[in-house]
């Protein structure tokens, strides 16, 4: 097998595991078995296909468990024979168990074997348990479920990705397992063990899974198709789900086929070495993959920089992007062209929120591209990122920049600019409340002066994300669903593509204003938009995603809109609104209001 371009430090190694499906598996030996082989761990049943007996109450040594009252005291918690044990340290619950049957003896036989073995996984420190799959009749399967959570960290459950597509266009895996999930109240140690199919969904219900809490990827091996020399491989549409799917640091699970039939060459190992191959051979990370990293689905307050002094390793952050600073530095090129003055005439550009002077530094290189003269003035309000910008007046800029420690809406200009730089936009574009600082800040601006940004736009759509609704959701309370977070998603899906909501256009030339040239109120900065979203299949809306796009000058744009998004830009974070958790049938309407 071919290990060209192997990439092992852009992913951490994933773990592959095996499991054989023998009803009395000898452990030891599977065990030996499986090391020698090269997986990280095996799935065993708990117990024996004899452990069955109570499920229907047979004989057991010629004595009728019903007659003598053992089925009673073995329900009021008799512990395990030790010859009913497969193995004393890893388990997968008994598939034959039947939470749901119409019999009563049945169903309660299987809630308590079921909590008996799961008791036994908590008691030898297992860490996850699989256990059977649901049927369509799950009510008493939930509360069962309910009740062993505190027992082990994670409980899986089985799902075949099939494509079975109802009448309604709802899918019946996903259908079920949210059925499921919210009869377990969306419990955070509820996750899934996907079992991959031949032939996989279309590609908007594939991306539907990526925003559940996929914890194991089951690989049956008669999934795989054999090259030229018998080795195992994957079809390149599946190679490409897996990829995607190593992203989320799942288990993979190769699942033996019943016959126990392998591909000709390499045996049982050729499976796992082909998961680790597709893992080391992933493609590089990008730029903003590489700054992303241990940032994904992590929830962030957005920042309040008219209220809040930023701390250095804020400003740090910000300036990691090149090519958010390499576009303001050509729109500033562009600008500076377009301004018609004489040969010795001096262009005034104004720097507003000059933080620690990354925009005073492309302005200056912008006038030397232009070949045009300049005056910059450098505005902060932030007094620890004022001794910076004095630092480097003093050892870089020089007399080309005038720094001024000020709130940009307060401070008294001593002359008009052609050109007023900022880079005050939020997630949202304005949710960091550009429009009311330029707004006091364009008083500065010459009548035909241009100010960069020159708008900005700001889109939502409704998304599904089941990690980050459990994380506002642990806190208990409204205020924490009220609240907008910056977010670089990961673990969630796009329910609908993004629509526009509204527009800012700076300057203002519509604004009124009062004899120093500030607002006299704001209601000119309230907006209201109403927009509709079709959705074709049904999900879960847990919260509404904001991106923008900025227009620095004429065709020079700034986005973290997920079609128009700036090549390679490091600030990738959307906002996101969190609603409670809807179930969003199809034919449904629903109306929010954010």
């Amino acid at each position: 097998m071919e290990t060209s371009n192997p990439n092992t430090s852009n992913f951490p190694r994933i773990m592959v595991g095996l499991s054989r499906g023998q009803e009395e598996p000898d452990a030891s030996l599977v065990a030996a078995e499986a090391r020698e082989l090269g997986y990280d761990f095996m799935i065993l049943p708990i117990t024996f296909p004899s452990y069955r007996r109570f499920l229907f109450e047979q004989l057991v040594d010629s004595v009728d468990i019903k007659e003598t009252k053992f089925m009673e005291e073995w329900r009021k918690g008799q512990p395990f024979c030790r010859e009913d044990l497969v193995v004393k340290n890893a388990g997968q619950v008994s598939n034959w168990i039947n939470l749901d049957s119409p019999d009563h003896n049945i169903r309660i036989n299987s809630e308590v074997i079921m909590r008996q073995q799961i008791t036994w996984i908590g008691h030898v420190g297992i860490t996850a348990v699989l256990i059977p799959p649901p049927s369509d009749f799950l009510m008493n399967y939930a509360r069962c479920v309910n009740n062993i959570f505190g027992t082990v960290p994670y409980i899986n459950i089985p799902l075949v990705l099939e494509d079975e597509i109802l009448e309604s266009n709802e899918t019946v895996t996903w259908e079920r397992w949210n059925k499921f999930r919210t009869l377990c109240e969306n419990h955070v140690r509820l996750s899934i063990a996907l079992e991959v199919t031949q032939n996989l969904p279309e590609d908007n219900i594939l991306d539907r899974w990526f925003a559940e809490p996929i914890r194991a990827v089951i690989l049956p091996t008669n999934l795989f198709l054999s090259n030229a020399k018998g080795w195992p491989v994957l079809s390149k549409r599946h190679q490409a789900f897996i990829r995607k799917l190593i992203k989320y640091k799942p288990n993979f699970v190769i699942e033996c086929a019943a016959d126990g039939s392998n591909h000709a060459s390499g045996g049982l190992s050729a499976y796992q070495e082909y998961v680790h191959y597709l893992n080391r051979t992933m493609p590089e990370l990008t730029p903003v993959e590489q700054f992303a990293l241990g940032y994904n689905d992590f929830l962030q307050s957005p920042l309040q920089p008219l209220m809040d002094n930023l701390e250095s390793s804020t400003y740090e952050v910000f300036e990691k992007d090149s090519t958010k600073y390499t576009l303001y530095e050509k729109a500033i090129h562009h600008a500076l062209l377009d301004r018609t003055t004489g040969s010795e005439e001096m262009i005034v550009i104004m720097v507003v929120g000059a933080g620690r002077g990354p925009l005073v530094t492309r302005s200056l290189i912008a006038a030397e591209k232009a070949q045009k003269r300049v005056k910059v003035y450098a505005i902060e309000k932030n007094p620890n990122a004022f001794v910076i910008l004095q630092n480097k007046k003093a050892e870089v800029w020089g007399n080309k920049v005038t720094i001024v420690f000020s709130d940009m809406r307060f401070w008294k200009a001593p002359e008009k600019a052609d050109i007023l730089v900022s880079e005050l936009l939020g997630s949202f574009g304005d949710n960091e409340l550009s429009p009311e600082c330029l707004d006091g800040a364009q008083k500065f601006l010459k009548s035909d002066g241009i100010s960069i940004p020159t708008s900005y736009t700001a889109f939502i759509s409704p998304i599904s994300s089941s990690k980050l609704h459990n994380e506002v959701a642990a806190y208990k309370d409204l205020a924490h669903f009220e609240t907008p977070y910056v977010v670089m998603f990961q673990a969630a899906s796009e329910l609908a593509k993004p629509c526009q909501i509204w527009t800012f256009e700076h300057p203002n030339r519509n604004m009124a204003a009062d004899e120093d040239g500030n607002p006299i109120n704001n209601y000119h900065n309230t907006r209201y938009s109403k927009v509709t979203f079709n959705i074709r299949e049904s999900g879960i809306l847990h919260g509404i995603a904001g991106y923008f796009e900025s227009i620095l000058y004429k065709d020079i744009m700034l986005s973290i809109h997920p079609d128009t998004h700036s090549i390679d830009m490091l600030s990738p974070e959307t906002i996101s609104f969190s609603p409670s958790a809807i179930h969003n049938s199809l034919g449904r309407s629903s109306w929010i209001g954010l």
